[in-house]
């Protein structure tokens, strides 16, 4: 038999409902406990006790409620508790500082895209010539795009997409065209234009130079 445990034989046959009905209390009181030990999962040591003429054995939590003991696993279970909420807390203050943070950098982002952007178109002056072009011919819709042929392809570094060009052949013939498209040819070389125009309009000479002016 357990040294925990120590049975009057003449107090059990005296008072063995009471035994039942004290068990059954500390049972009641110690179930918070348990509950709260098991969701903080912390383990409690149980002690066997012995229940009527029977004894009958029955598992119990050691700690008396009410005690030093009982209160101080009590604090501690409260404040690994707090500790618990207040960490879930931090995690989710950092989770949002660091979406903000995101957002900002992206709206950053945005915003420097788009003075890139009216910087570049800043960058072509009305009026002003920028000389002597290379002419080259395309026909959009042989290409099975719909971009009609009111363009020409350019190297968006020089003319930026929007600009209204009037392109003056050495015949005097004037073209007025909006750059709305790049090539692979502008890589290579930024005073070539790729004038839209179907192909049986093409002059004949295939290649032509322009000066070329924005308006």
């Amino acid at each position: 038999m357990s040294n925990n445990l120590t049975v009057n034989a003449k107090d059990v046959a005296k008072s063995s409902t009471n035994q039942v009905q004290a068990a059954e209390e500390v049972n009641k009181d110690a179930a918070p406990l348990e509950q709260t030990a098991k969701k903080h999962h912390i383990k409690l040591h149980k002690l066997v006790l012995a229940s009527g003429n029977t004894l009958e054995k029955k598992q119990t939590v050691k700690i008396t409620p009410g005690t030093n003991e009982y209160n101080q696993a009590q604090h501690q279970l409260d404040a690994e508790a707090k500790a618990k909420a207040e960490a879930a807390a931090k995690a989710e203050a950092d989770a949002a500082a660091k979406a903000k943070a995101a957002a900002a950098a992206k709206a950053k982002a945005a915003a420097a895209a788009k003075a890139s952007t009216t910087t570049s178109s800043s960058t072509t002056t009305s009026g002003k010539s920028y000389g002597t072009f290379k002419l080259t011919f395309y026909d959009p819709a042989v290409l099975g795009s719909n971009m009609g042929y009111s363009g020409v392809a350019a190297n968006l570094s020089v003319f930026p997409k929007g600009t209204h060009l009037k392109i003056t052949l050495s015949d005097g013939t004037v073209w007025y065209r909006v750059v709305n498209d790049t090539g692979t040819f502008a890589a290579s070389n930024s005073q070539q234009l790729d004038v839209a125009m179907p192909n049986s309009q093409v002059p004949s000479a295939g290649v032509l130079s322009a000066t070329v002016e924005v308006v």
